[in-house]
């Protein structure tokens, strides 16, 4: 039988979703991340699924991250300007957009729950990120179970532990309140207790939950895919960390207790359901990235500016 995942070990099936693994896989060669299946998937990518961004590079002090929009280019023409560098393009909620995209990414859930003992998800999503040579993403923690897959190109990704100082709860709540995962303070120091993994085609990397990292890219486009996923536990774990930031931020309550069960749990468990159905979301959730530019034909402005506008 064909799989997704390589040279698979015993020690994979036991540190999965606690501890950082780099395990090999065959993506990189399936005809769905050719550039020309990429290409005719941009094309026609809907503008709400999609986020074009513009930052810094390697070596560049000056945080840049603005949003952007295709434009009138054709698939293969977003490829080369991302090449050209300064880009990155990530293509969102994939499986509603292509259904082969999301046959595929039932596939690696699958072999992965036959692989993983007690391993049940849900709630599963796919990306594709595209973005240019030495393009970094900033230092960020996601909320779900996460994995990169590199298709092409290669990169430099660094894990930092999933505590303090490093993921200060506060600012774990504040992205879960807001969804927005950027914005985690990040200093120098804290590079001497990451683990560093370099990523070439054909290799995937997973970590433990909420573990901040930062990503570099090398000299040359990368192309990645990322998969996230929900457990009961992760679920469980998400509901008491935006409980937890309800109180902190609207009412003032510093929490104390982490508890994933009993009858704390279940009252934070309901505050944050009654939350959701507030306007207190809302306004919190509105709190997103205009688009400020389009991509231009011209080697002399592949950036053009545009009056800014909010994608819903």
């Amino acid at each position: 039988m064909a799989t997704i995942f390589r040279d698979w070990t015993e020690g994979h099936s036991k540190g999965w979703g606690v501890e950082p693994l780099k395990i090999s896989h065959n993506l990189h060669e399936h005809p769905l991340f050719s550039k020309e299946g990429l290409g005719e998937l941009i094309q026609s990518y809907p503008i709400e699924h999609y986020s074009l961004i513009r930052t810094s590079s390697v070596g560049e002090t000056k945080k840049v991250w603005r949003r952007g929009e295709v434009g009138d280019l054709t698939g293969h023409e977003v490829i080369e300007k991302i090449a050209a560098g300064g880009l990155w393009l990530q293509l969102r909620e994939l499986k509603s957009v292509d259904r082969r995209y999301d046959d595929l990414l039932q596939e690696i859930y699958a072999e992965a729950r036959e692989r993983v003992p007690g391993f049940d998800s849900f709630g599963h999503e796919m990306g594709i990120l595209i973005s240019s040579p030495h393009a970094k993403a900033h230092y960020h923690a996601d909320l779900p179970g996460q994995a990169l897959w590199q298709i092409a190109g290669s990169k430099r990704v660094y894990l930092y532990p999933a505590e303090e100082p490093y993921l200060p709860q506060p600012e774990l709540e504040k992205i879960a309140l807001t969804g927005l995962e950027v914005g985690l303070r990040y200093e120098p120091e804290f590079d001497r207790q990451a683990l560093v993994f370099d990523l070439k085609p054909g290799e995937m990397l997973t970590w433990e939950l909420n573990a901040p990292h930062r990503v570099e890219n090398h000299g040359e486009l990368s192309i990645s895919m990322t998969t996230e996923h929900w457990t009961d536990e992760i679920r469980r774990s998400q509901m008491l960390t935006v409980a937890n930031g309800i109180l902190r931020q609207h009412f003032g309550i510093v929490p104390k207790r982490r508890a994933l069960h009993g009858p704390a749990f279940w009252a934070k468990a309901s505050l944050q359901a009654g939350w959701r159905r507030s306007p207190w979301f809302k306004r919190e959730r509105r709190k997103m990235l205009p688009v400020d530019f389009r991509l231009g034909r011209g080697a002399n402005n592949p950036i053009v500016d545009i009056p800014a506008y909010v994608v819903r």
